[in-house]
């Protein structure tokens, strides 16, 4: 297994040169739990508290994006719901998605945070200036990440991030 990658202490300069927050959405904005009605139709839970977040990150002027491996109209309902406007579903290469959004932002990925839960996300952790895994994640995620959250996805982790961008970008 990986060691954790250093820096995972979220500084003032590191939070202020964040432009960018990318996010997972299966363990990261959800539980991970894939629930299907009779009809097959995917439903998916969100919670209230990473939502509130998102927004407030976004005010901040901090652009927010999600890039799934999965694809659900759930999703694209709740992205468009919280004003997230990039928005990769169905995607086998995060890291292809990732260098299309950074171009189309003109951003670095020095200017990134990312959120994950599994070993797809690895790459994009390994670009991102602060990478946080769920504490929940798969072990070799929450060992390439720079810092763990203390919450689960889908249970306000996502919400403890934007927190956490939020008081850093505050300090002096």
């Amino acid at each position: 297994m990986a060691a954790r990658r250093k820096a995972a202490r979220l500084t003032p300069a590191l939070a202020r040169q964040i432009r960018l927050l990318v996010l997972d959405v299966d363990g990261v904005l959800t539980d991970g739990a894939l629930y299907y009605s009779a009809s097959g139709e995917q439903l998916k839970v969100f919670h209230v508290h990473d939502g509130h977040g998102v927004k407030q990150v976004q005010a901040d002027g901090i652009q927010v994006a999600v890039i799934s491996g999965r694809k659900s109209a759930a999703v694209a309902r709740r992205c468009r719901d919280l004003g997230i406007r990039h928005v990769f579903q169905g995607i086998d290469n995060k890291s292809g998605a990732l260098d299309i959004l950074l171009k189309r932002l003109k951003l670095g990925a020095e200017q990134m945070a990312c959120i994950g839960d599994d070993t797809p996300d690895i790459p994009l952790f390994a670009r991102a200036a602060f990478a946080v895994a769920v504490v929940d994640g798969h072990p070799l995620a929450r060992a390439a990440a720079h810092r763990l959250t203390t919450l689960p996805g889908g249970r306000g982790a996502v919400r403890e991030v934007c927190d956490w961008l939020l008081e850093a970008r505050s300090r002096e």
